[in-house]
């Protein structure tokens, strides 16, 4: 299927994915769908636990094939790190996932804002 014609869009919706992120397994917080185009704008990612740091990874997931945003960085305890901030934003197009994982079960918690494009 073809992405979107981004200058012919018949809706922008805007989306708001939360994720309490998993230990290893890359999991995804969204994954674009059938016929729709996906303009990540925000991800941020909190640390809940108020002793210890987390490491959290970041991937774009396609064809197969994960290539990876940010790799093992350190949130801090009781801190957030912004991954992907609007300046910097990027598009998932159909069947791309954006998929993370920690260094530790549960201690991190992450929000991704999007706006998903059609143009049917």
């Amino acid at each position: 299927m073809a992405a979107p014609n981004v200058y012919n869009t018949s809706s922008i919706l805007g989306k708001t994915d939360i994720l309490a992120v998993p230990l290893t397994t890359p999991t995804a917080i969204t994954t674009c769908a059938a016929d729709k185009l996906y303009r990540i704008n925000s991800l941020v990612v909190a640390n809940i636990d108020g002793v210890n740091a987390a490491d959290i990874t970041v991937e774009l997931f396609r064809s197969s094939v994960a290539y990876r945003i940010a790799s093992t960085i350190t949130v801090p305890a009781d801190a957030t790190l912004v991954v992907i901030s609007k300046d910097m934003g990027f598009y998932l197009e159909e069947g791309d996932a954006l998929r993370l994982f920690a260094s530790a079960a549960l201690d991190l918690q992450a929000f991704c804002s999007y706006e998903i494009i059609d143009d049917a």
